[in-house]
C-alpha cells in the first residue's frame, strides 16, 4: 500500500475542496453531523495485473488477471488458475481479460475479453459444483473494435437477472466516429441482454430502443466514452457508472433502480457537464452526479461499489471509488440521486484499476501492479 505523504494529503484536501464545489447538493442545506469512516487497506493477495473480481460459489472471490487467467481467493491467497484463455487474448493497448460475472445461481460464468484481433467478446461457461465446465463454452456477444483503447469490458448481472455489458466508444480520441450518440452501434453504450433467452442471446422486450427504427435493441443507455467500471447498489438496485473522461473531466453517472433505461450521458457532445470541443448539450442529457477535473493528478476514474458490508458501519450506503493515477480511495454520499458529500477516506491504493464486492458485501481494491487489498476498519 502506498504511504500517504504530507504533500499527498494536502493535494487530496485541495481535490476534495474542488470536488465539493462540483457536487449538485445545495450549499444552503445544513450539513447533518456524520460519523467519519476510518478504513485501512489490508493486502490479502498478489495477482498478475488484476482487472476484475466477482463473488463466486461458496462465497469465494474470483479474480480475473489481464493476461487471461482467473484465480480464486482463499485463506492462503490466490490458488492456481481455474481458467486460462491467455492464448486467446493480448495485453496490447487496453486489451485483455477485462470482466467476469456469475449469474445469480452460480450456474453460469461469463467472461469479457478482447480476442487476438481486438474484438470485444463475451463468453459463457456452465458451472457445476463450483467448477467451470470448459466444454460448455459458447460465445454470447462480439463487437469489433476500431482501435486498441476504450474497450470498456465490464460485465454485471443486474438485479433483474439480465447481463449488462459496458462498451467504450471504439477508441482513438474525441470519438472520431461519433459512436457515443449513434444508436445504430453498440459502441459507447451500456447493453442489456438475456444470455439464456435465445441463441446466442435474446433482447429483453422492455429495452428502451427495441422499437426505435435504426437503433440497436441491446442498448440500455448511451453517450458513454469509456465506462471502465460500473456496478449496481446491492441495497437499492441503483446503477452507478465510472466513465473515463477525455482530457479534462472524470465523471460518475447514476440511474435509479426504477429507471426504464434510455439515459443519454452526453459523450461525445459533452465531457461531464461541459461541452466537448464546442459540442451542443443534447436535450435529453443526463448529467453526472459527480465530476472532477485533472488538476490534482487524477486521470482516469475507477468506478467502485456502494458499500453494503458490515465491518465498517460508518461507510454503509456510500459509493466508494478511486482514480488510476491519483489512487486515493474516496466515497460519495448520495440522497435521491444527489451527492451530499465527497469524502477522502485517507488511504491510497496505488494505481487502482478496479474494485470487487465480496459475497458479504465487503469491498476489495485492485492495483494494476498486483496488489489485492480488502477495505477493513482502521
Amino acid at each position: 500500500m502506498r504511504v500517504r505523504t504530507r504533500s499527498s494529503a494536502i493535494i487530496g484536501t485541495i481535490c476534495l475542496v474542488a470536488s465539493f464545489a462540483l457536487t449538485t447538493a445545495s450549499a444552503d442545506e445544513p450539513a447533518a453531523p456524520r460519523q467519519t469512516a476510518h478504513i485501512t487497506l489490508k493486502n490479502v493477495a498478489t495477482a498478475k495485473n488484476p482487472t476484475a473480481g466477482a463473488a463466486g460459489p461458496g462465497g469465494k472471490l474470483w479474480i480475473a488477471e489481464r493476461a487471461g487467467t482467473v484465480r480464486v481467493l482463499g485463506d492462503q491467497g490466490l490458488g492456481r488458475p481455474v481458467l486460462d484463455i491467455s492464448a486467446e487474448t493480448t495485453v496490447d493497448g487496453e486489451r485483455g481479460l477485462l470482466g467476469i460475472a456469475f449469474d445469480r445461481r452460480f450456474a453460469h460464468f461469463y467472461i469479457s475479453y478482447t480476442n487476438l484481433e481486438g474484438t470485444s467478446t463475451v463468453d459463457e461457461f456452465a458451472v457445476r459444483k463450483g467448477k467451470i465446465q470448459r466444454h460448455t463454452r459458447r460465445t454470447v456477444l462480439t463487437q469489433t473494435q476500431p482501435y486498441a483503447n476504450h474497450n470498456g469490458g465490464d460485465i454485471k448481472i443486474g438485479p433483474d437477472g439480465y447481463l449488462y455489458v459496458a462498451l467504450g466508444d471504439g477508441g482513438s480520441g474525441g470519438d472520431p466516429h461519433g459512436n457515443g450518440q449513434n444508436l445504430g452501434t453498440l459502441l459507447g453504450k451500456l447493453l442489456r441482454i438475456d444470455p439464456r433467452g435465445g441463441t446466442p442471446y435474446a433482447i429483453p422486450a422492455d429495452n428502451p430502443f427495441v422499437n426505435t427504427p435504426g437503433a440497436k435493441g441491446e442498448i440500455w443507455s448511451y453517450g458513454l466514452r469509456n465506462p471502465w467500471r460500473f456496478s449496481f447498489d446491492a441495497g437499492t438496485g441503483d446503477l452507478l457508472i465510472g466513465d473515463v473522461g477525455q482530457n479534462d473531466w472524470e465523471e460518475i453517472d447514476w440511474a435509479p433502480a426504477s429507471s426504464k433505461g434510455g439515459e443519454n450521458y452526453g459523450w461525445g457532445q459533452m465531457e461531464g457537464t461541459h461541452p466537448f470541443r464546442g459540442g451542443t448539450e443534447p436535450a435529453n442529457h443526463v448529467p453526472p452526479v459527480h465530476e472532477y477535473d485533472r488538476t490534482n493528478f487524477g486521470c482516469s476514474v475507477t468506478g467502485g461499489y456502494v458499500y453494503r458490508g458490515r465491518a465498517i458501519p460508518a461507510l454503509k450506503g456510500q459509493y466508494v471509488f478511486s482514480d488510476y493515477c491519483d489512487g486515493t480511495i474516496r466515497s460519495l454520499r448520495l440522497k435521491n440521486g444527489k451527492v451530499t458529500a465527497v469524502n477522502d477516506l485517507g488511504v491510497n491504493g496505488g494505481e487502482v484499476i478496479s474494485f470487487a464486492q465480496g459475497a458479504s458485501g465487503e469491498l476489495y481494491v485492485f492495483a494494476i501492479g498486483g496488489s489485492v487489498f480488502r477495505i477493513d476498519p482502521a
